[in-house]
């Protein structure tokens, strides 16, 4: 109301206010397909910048480059979901039918497995964190080296932490189809990640 206001005092006739009309309309329009169209670039572009990067990166130059950013795009979205719990990271990076092959007892399928694993890690260390120290690309596959870090100050199951430091490794074999990762084949240091839980003795 105020710029239509503005606008019919300024142009002072009703064929200006007319043509002030419409020009509103037009502008009210460009707004709507701004606010529509931005959250696309941004899920598609923008977010590449704010993905980890790994501290050394290997890739297989027989592969064409299109298809290695690719895959290294899809394993960086996958690794920074691990770094902040952000669950719009792993269904963008995970295909639909995505399958892990090293699932832990106890943990669902699919999609769903990462989502739990993050929960449950997070109830016990709000602050892990993660970091890509390597970061290997060849043919369909991209195996990235994870470091996690944190401290157990929540619960893992009846376990009431204390602060302690956590600081554990991971490997993962990743098969990238289509622009995101397909199947995982993972293996964690368990014995680490328990002694500093305190589930086992050192």
């Amino acid at each position: 109301m105020f710029l239509l206001s503005k606008v019919w005092f300024v142009t002072g006739s009703a064929n200006g206010l007319r043509r002030s009309i419409a020009e509103v309309r037009l502008l009210n329009l460009m707004a709507i397909v701004v606010t529509f169209s931005t959250p696309v670039i941004y899920t598609f572009a923008a977010d590449t910048p704010l993905l980890l990067k790994p501290h050394n990166l290997i890739v297989d130059h027989s592969l064409a480059k299109e298809e290695a950013d690719t895959q290294i795009i899809a394993a960086r979205r996958y690794d920074t979901f691990w770094n902040t719990g952000d669950e719009t990271l792993a269904r963008a990076s995970l295909a639909p039918n995505f399958v892990d092959n090293t699932l832990p007892a106890g943990r669902p399928q699919g999609i769903a497995g990462p989502l739990a694993a993050s929960r449950l890690m997070r109830l016990a260390i709000p602050d892990l964190r993660c970091e890509i120290e390597q970061m290997i690309v060849a043919g369909d596959r991209v195996v990235t080296h994870l470091r996690f870090r944190g401290h157990f100050t929540g619960r893992f199951g009846q376990i009431q932490g204390q602060g302690q430091t956590i600081n554990f490794i991971a490997t993962d074999i990743y098969r990238v189809a289509d622009g995101r990762v397909a199947e995982n084949w993972h293996i964690e240091d368990n014995l680490t990640l328990q002694h500093e839980l305190g589930l086992i003795p050192k």
